[in-house]
């Protein structure tokens, strides 16, 4: 008889060691190449923009007392620049500007880049460059150009004046002289805003002009249509630019200040009223006050202007 072995104990294995997790990936050096070429500009943006920023901000929260030197005042002078009669007739002035000027100014510009684009104006390239000319004119030569020909007394006005045997108006009245400044503003900034409007014109896809000439639309049809809606954000980058170019306006009043220094004061404007705060009337806290203030208006005004441009169905 045949005696069966029991059968053989099995032996466990023993668990699989786990596994061990790996080494986090060294970061390579390439990664910094982007970092590198962004930080130069980064460094410059944070001095040439961030830095006065902070520094206004800091010197608004500061005033020059008689006894004590510089003391911290919180908010007192925001409160200050708030109930300045000064300040808020240069702004109702720069508004006043800006809602006369800007709108002559970018029509006139639209108006001069749809003919360029229609291609039935003759000598398209001659016209395009004399027009953007004016912009090529430093604004000190262009406000002094047109100083001295609205000069009553040696100027075009006064050649007119004697020539004909009229008495025209004097431009540089302190009735008249924000209209002569809209003036010089308009002459230097329509070239610049007919090519922000001609290049987005240029770029408009030729298959949708040919698809309304089937449909038999008419150039009247074709502009409303096709070429306003399709440049919409150039004329909202446009505006922008303008509202703000309008709110920081001091160059023109400040050269023709020289010339008719009782139609200009120093409170003219927001920017010369800074400027005199500062380096007439050593005010500087003051005028960094008033400084923040502006930005702070020009900053809404553009922001809720760009909303409204950009917003669908707008």
């Amino acid at each position: 008889m045949t005696t069966q072995q029991p059968p053989a104990a099995v032996t466990p294995r023993p668990a699989a060691a786990t596994k061990a997790a790996p080494p986090p990936p060294r970061r390579d050096r390439r990664s910094w190449t982007g970092w590198g070429f962004l930080g130069p500009f980064v460094a410059v943006f944070a001095l040439v923009f961030l830095a006065p920023i902070a520094y206004s901000i800091y010197l608004s929260l500061f005033r020059e007392q008689l006894i004590g030197g510089n003391q911290f005042v919180g908010l007192e002078n925001y409160q200050q620049a708030l109930q300045d009669d000064q300040f808020w007739s240069s702004l109702g002035r720069v508004s006043l500007f800006l809602l006369v000027q800007v709108p002559i100014m970018l029509g006139i510009s639209l108006l001069v880049a749809l003919a360029l684009d229609s291609g039935r104006l003759y000598g398209r390239d001659f016209f395009r460059i004399s027009i953007f000319l004016p912009y090529a004119v430093p604004a000190v030569v262009a406000t002094l150009m047109w100083g001295f020909m609205y000069g009553t007394r040696w100027g075009l006005v006064a050649n007119v004046n004697d020539t004909f045997g009229l008495s025209l108006p004097d431009p540089l009245s302190p009735d008249l002289v924000l209209a002569s400044i809209g003036n010089i503003v308009t002459w230097q900034f329509v070239g610049y805003n007919m090519l922000i409007f001609y290049s987005a014109l240029r770029v408009i896809p030729h298959s949708l002009y040919e698809a309304a000439e089937i449909d038999g639309a008419g150039q009247f049809r074709v502009v409303t249509a096709i070429k306003l809606p399709a440049i919409r954000g150039a004329l909202v980058i446009a505006t922008i630019f303008s509202i703000i170019g309008s709110f920081q306006l001091f160059n023109e009043p400040s050269i023709l200040r020289n010339l008719v220094p009782n139609s200009i004061t120093t409170s003219f404007t927001p920017n010369l009223y800074t400027y005199s705060l500062s380096f007439n009337g050593r005010q500087l806290n003051y005028s960094a006050t008033v400084a923040i203030v502006m930005g702070l208006i020009t900053m809404v005004i553009a922001y809720v202007v760009q909303l409204r441009g950009m917003r669908k169905g707008a």
